[in-house]
């Protein structure tokens, strides 16, 4: 199985459990992995052949930012049950970041993988 990846999708997101937080938009920074076979999309060098990684981005863009949770991990598993639904992916990694959230790191996140990698 091959994967195809995006690293440091940046994507304003309703998340947290305070008040405040839920007035606001605040970066997340996703990335995905997720295994697909890229054979036949090499043979004939046809996006329709392939994931179509743009229509991936665009997709989980749309959606984080049409979302509001509480917490990470939710917005985390509904992400991944996206990817797997709707673009037929066996597999995928999704790490999701939330930088500032804690005083004193860089980010905190949740890595989840999901299905079954070949």
């Amino acid at each position: 199985m091959d994967i195809i990846y995006l690293r440091d999708l940046r994507i304003g997101a309703t998340i947290g459990i305070y008040e405040w937080e839920k007035r606001i938009k605040q970066i997340v920074s996703i990335d995905l992995e997720m295994a697909t076979d890229i054979k036949k999309a090499a043979a004939s060098d046809s996006i329709e052949d392939t994931l179509n990684y743009k229509a991936v981005a665009k997709r989980v863009i749309a959606f984080v930012e049409e979302s509001q949770f509480e917490l990470v991990e939710t917005l985390i598993e509904r992400i991944a049950e996206l990817l797997l639904k709707e673009f037929e992916i066996p597999w995928v990694r999704v790490t999701l970041s939330k930088p500032g959230a804690v005083s004193g790191s860089r980010d905190v996140g949740i890595i989840i993988e999901r299905g079954k990698k070949d």
